[in-house]
This record gives C-alpha cells, sequence and structure tokens, in this order.
C-alpha cells in the first residue's frame, strides 16, 4: 500500500468510532483518498475507549448519555442491548424488562456497545474497499512530519507510515499518584483506589470535586463497604460491620452538588439549532471578533427567555429581559437558584422535579436550550478575544458544566442514601493546597468564601475535578513540539490586555508580529477542520488533532459523545472540501 494512501488513526474509542462512521457516510468519495486504515490503541481491547474499557472503570460506575442521546451509529444502543442474550446482559447488570431508548447503562455496557459497534464499521469499511489494520496494545509515542508523510513510533519500537494520521486519543492522565501518601491525582483506572477483596477503609476518604468522576469513586468504594437496599420507595445504604468509620468527603469550592437527569425535547445537540452559521458569523465585530456579550444577546438571551417561560421561570425570564442584565448574572442567578444552605436536602427537593421530568416526559427546556447555545459557541470559541475567554472559564463554565453533568436519578439516590446514613458530606471552600506526605496521608488547606481558612487531613485523596488541558509542554508526541509544527493556542485581546480580574494569567501572555498582545488559552492550536498549526501559523495538511484535552482552549466545551461524532464530522467534511457545518445544515434543510 503507498504510504499517501494510508491514513493512521491514534485512538480507537468513540472519537475514532465516530470517525469511521463518518468516513463510511462517504466511503465512495474517500476510498480515493485512501486505501488502508491503521487504528492504534494502546490497550487490549480496540473499540472500547477509556471510559467504558473494564481496565478503567467499574461495574457500579453508570454513564449519564441515553441510547436517544447517542449520535448515530449502525445500531441504537438500545437495539443492540435487546439483542444480547440474558447471560451478556446479566454480565452488564441490566435486566431485559428494563431496556429502553431513556435508560442510562453502565460505561462497562457503553463499552461493549461500542466495541460491537466499532466490529461493524470496520467490517463495511473492508466491504466497501478500504483496509483495516487494528494494531493493539501499541502505544504511540511519537509522531514526525516529513516531505509527504507522517512516521509514527511505538513503545515497542515499530516504525509505520501514513500519509495523515489522526490523533483521537481522549483523556490524558499523566501518572502523579503518590499511593504510599495515598494521594491520587485522578481516579482512574478505579481499580488502583479499590481496597482488597473484603478489605475496608475504616477512615474518611477525601475527594477533590463533586463531580460525576467523584461519584464514580464514591459509588465504587460505597459497594466495597456496604450495601443498597430499596426500603418502600427509599433507597437505603447499610454499611457492612467491618466497614467502621468509613466516609467520603467531597469538596466542592461552592458547596453545590450536580444538577441531576432531566428530559428533553430533542436529545441530540445540533451546532446551528438556533441560527445559521451565516447568522452567527454575521454578529463579529470590525476586528472579527465574536464578543461573548452580543453572543449572549443575539443568540442566547430570546431563545433562553422562551424556554424559561415554559418552565414557568418567569422572573428568570423577566430579568433577561432587560440588556443590562449579561450573562454572568445568569449565570449566578440560576446558581442561586440551585444554592442550598444542605446542597444534600437541595437535591433531595430537586428530585421530585426531576423525576417528574424523566419519567413523564417533561423537558426542562432551559438546561436543553443552555446545552445548545454552549455546544454551538464551542465551535467557534476561536472567534472570541482573550477577555471573553478569560470571562467564560471564570464565571460562566463552572456554571454550565454542573448543568451539564446532568447526573443519573439512580446516581442522585446514592448519593441521599450515602448521606442519611451518616457515610457522606461536603465541604465547601476552595482548596488552597493538597500536600501529601508518604506514610502520613495527605494534609488539605481550604478557604471558604467568607476567607475562614481550615485544614483537613485525609488517609485517602483522590483529585475528581477531571481533565486539564494538554499543552505543547505535555504533548504526548514530542517530536511535532521540537520541530514547531504545533504551537500553544493563542487568541488575541480586544482591548489592552488588561485583565484585571486574573493577574495570574498574565504569566501566559505575549505578541504577535504585528505587536498584538495574545493571551495562551490552554491546549494546542487548530484550524477550523483540527489540522494541527504550526509555528509558522500554517495549517499541516498531514496531522489533525481532534483529542479534547488537547484542544480544550479553542473548543472549551467539547465533552461527550455528541462532541466525538461532530468533531468527527467536521474533521470529514475538511476531507471532502466542505464548509464547517454544512452538512448539518443540508440535513436540517432536506
Amino acid at each position: 500500500m503507498k504510504v499517501p494512501e494510508t491514513l493512521a488513526v491514534i485512538g480507537s474509542g468513540p472519537s475514532a468510532i465516530y470517525l469511521l462512521k463518518h468516513i463510511l457516510d462517504h466511503v465512495e468519495v474517500l476510498k480515493r483518498q485512501f486505501r488502508e486504515i491503521l487504528v492504534f490503541e494502546k490497550c487490549e481491547f480496540t473499540g472500547m475507549g477509556m471510559p467504558y474499557s473494564p481496565n478503567t472503570t467499574d461495574r457500579f460506575n453508570l454513564s449519564n448519555i441515553s441510547s436517544d442521546e447517542l449520535p448515530e451509529l449502525p445500531r441504537t444502543l438500545a437495539a443492540w442491548l435487546r439483542a444480547q442474550s440474558p447471560t451478556v446482559l446479566e454480565s452488564l447488570g441490566i435486566s431485559s424488562t428494563e431496556i429502553s431508548e431513556e435508560g442510562i447503562y453502565s460505561r462497562l455496557a457503553l463499552g461493549e456497545y461500542f466495541k460491537a459497534q466499532y466490529q461493524l464499521l470496520t467490517a463495511w469499511l473492508e466491504e466497501a474497499g478500504i483496509r483495516i489494520t487494528d494494531h493493539a496494545q501499541c502505544e504511540i509515542t511519537d509522531i514526525t512530519d516529513e516531505e509527504g508523510f507522517v512516521r509514527l513510533f511505538s513503545a515497542e519500537g515499530e516504525i509505520y507510515e501514513a500519509g495523515r494520521v489522526v490523533i483521537a486519543t481522549g483523556h490524558h492522565w499523566p501518572n502523579q499518584d503518590s499511593p504510599k501518601a495515598g494521594y491520587f491525582a485522578s481516579p482512574w483506572p478505579i481499580s488502583k483506589l479499590l481496597p482488597e477483596d473484603g478489605g475496608h477503609y475504616p477512615f474518611t476518604i477525601g475527594t477533590l470535586g463533586a463531580s460525576l468522576s467523584a461519584f464514580d469513586v464514591i459509588s465504587s468504594l460505597a459497594h466495597r463497604h456496604g450495601s443498597f437496599v430499596k426500603e418502600g420507595n427509599r433507597l437505603v445504604y447499610h454499611a457492612d460491620e467491618g466497614a467502621g468509620e468509613f466516609k467520603m468527603a467531597m469538596h466542592s469550592a461552592q458547596g453545590l452538588l450536580p444538577h441531576l437527569q432531566f428530559d428533553q425535547r430533542k436529545p441530540r445537540r445540533e451546532v446551528y439549532r438556533h441560527v445559521s452559521r451565516e447568522e452567527l458569523l454575521s454578529l463579529r465585530d470590525e476586528a472579527g471578533f465574536l464578543r461573548l456579550a452580543t453572543y449572549f444577546d443575539q443568540v442566547c438571551r430570546p431563545a433562553l427567555i422562551q424556554a424559561l417561560e415554559k418552565n414557568a421561570l418567569n422572573d428568570v425570564a423577566r430579568r433577561l429581559g432587560d440588556p443590562a442584565f449579561g450573562v454572568v448574572d445568569f449565570a449566578e442567578a440560576m446558581t442561586e437558584k440551585h444554592d442550598y444552605a444542605n446542597a444534600f436536602e437541595g437535591m433531595r427537593k430537586e428530585m421530585t422535579e426531576a423525576v417528574a421530568s424523566v419519567k413523564r416526559h417533561r423537558p426542562i427546556h432551559w438546561k436543553e436550550i443552555l446545552d445548545d447555545l454552549m455546544y454551538m459557541l464551542n465551535y467557534h470559541a476561536g472567534l472570541m478575544p482573550a477577555e471573553d475567554h478569560l470571562l467564560l472559564r471564570a464565571k460562566v463554565m463552572p456554571f454550565v458544566m454542573n448543568v451539564a453533568a446532568a447526573m443519573p436519578l439512580q446516581s442522585g439516590d446514592k448519593i441521599l442514601a450515602l448521606y442519611d446514613a451518616g457515610r457522606l458530606e461536603l465541604v465547601t471552600g476552595a482548596v488552597a493546597d493538597v500536600h501529601p506526605k508518604d506514610g502520613q496521608g495527605v494534609t488539605v488547606k481550604v478557604e471558604d468564601e467568607g476567607g475562614k481558612k481550615s485544614t483537613l487531613h485525609y488517609p485517602m485523596f483522590i483529585d475528581c475535578k477531571g481533565q486539564s488541558p494538554v499543552g505543547v509542554e505535555e504533548y504526548p508526541f514530542p517530536s511535532l513540539a521540537k520541530s514547531g509544527k504545533i504551537r500553544p493556542a493563542r487568541v488575541p485581546y480586544a482591548g489592552s490586555g488588561e485583565t484585571p480580574e486574573d493577574s495570574a494569567n498574565q504569566k501566559s501572555d505575549c505578541a504577535d508580529a504585528q505587536g498584538r498582545q495574545l493571551h495562551e488559552i490552554g491546549g494546542i492550536d487548530i484550524d477550523e477542520t483540527y489540522h494541527v498549526i504550526g509555528e509558522d501559523g500554517q495549517p499541516n495538511p498531514r496531522v489533525f488533532d481532534m483529542a479534547s484535552p488537547h484542544i480544550a482552549g479553542l473548543r472549551p466545551y467539547s465533552y461527550g459523545l455528541q462532541a466525538c461524532s461532530h468533531t468527527a464530522a467536521i474533521v470529514v467534511e475538511g476531507w471532502l472540501g466542505l464548509e464547517p457545518g454544512s452538512r448539518e445544515t443540508a440535513e436540517e434543510t432536506g
């Protein structure tokens, strides 16, 4: 096979799976560009992805997406589950009577589903004339960009060549654990946190964050220290006799728990649901910037007012009618509605609304619309100036991510059961310092909103705050960085570059050739169709990067499986010579 006719894909999880799906959709055109696809996966399982692999997750960890929300693959999740034998369903903890399009299932179930879809897609691509070569347990540790092709180097010393490469590696968790101190820099793989069979942790375990990842930890450990039992209409937690003082403490800066699962009118996101691409681009100012305030005024405000009125939140809808009530005001107003003196009792109160929404198909319109609007902004965030990126990250994203978490109802029930049993607490305040010491545990310093400082000590502490952007210095393919084939994601300031809100950010400022002050927003630079951009400012025609940690600066809301699919579609649109989003627009109007 000639090198230019070969496509290499690094990673075989959902991003790669959706890439294969969109290639299959246009296989008659694309097989003229490449006749072979090499898929590299560092684990032994191809077609699963880190969050869904038995190497990483646990049978007690739920996904937070239903079958009707999943982007299109050969079969829907619900249809695939219905086709499985009772033995397979039992191994996944699923009863055949529980299967539905709206159901939420374990991450392991999604992993098996994705693996099956991957196998179907690769078989169909083979039938259509594109050869697929799987390289499982083959970690690519470096890439060099040569004249007209790329060279890939594996951890085992093998060398591969391809005409182009798509980096679809997904999550990146550097190993910065200190197990002797009881400190873990991430929850993954979750097996590293579990006691030995029959063992217990008879002490309080802390988590940094009250996220879905934190609840994965809580759920896995709670099941090893007791059991959840349905008593009447309530779920109750009973600790094992040997559990002792086992307890979990979640640290949350604002003292908030995630919003709960909700029903949606249109479960699948669309980038241009509210305005067309042309209308959105017309909102740019004379300098070419899409200002966050303009986007909120022209696109978000009318859509949110309508949605809030449908949910009888007329007080906030009225306030949005005032042009002076901006995006930060909205985030603060809606956060205040979710802020309770006791977050667990607040969740219990919100559970009533969430159950009614899900079970009776009553959409919570404002949450769905908010997700839509952020999804649209995500794919155009590179048009915003530095000031707006800083504002979005500091004031808006914490609120949005808390809503978008959409914790499954089953998980909410377990949280309340653990709280009622005295086995779960929430610690409010910003964690200022985490200091692990071998053999002595982890010291955590906390400062609350009033400035009061306190020091806590944990025999075991897990950082669950989530994935951080991966920039040039940490980039997993060092030759691309050393040769200047990638550069940090930077955006110019609209004004003087003064950002009194966050002076620490000035450390990552620089100037371009025209003297404009630029701000590094995290991750690496990419163009609209995910070509990496080098120090020369030119997109690389052979190297594409769609890994969310690498592109988090320019794509700050690239979370979840729907983003995996849409990002893959944009990459393929670029190969077809189409404008990003043009296929979606055609599908909506066709």
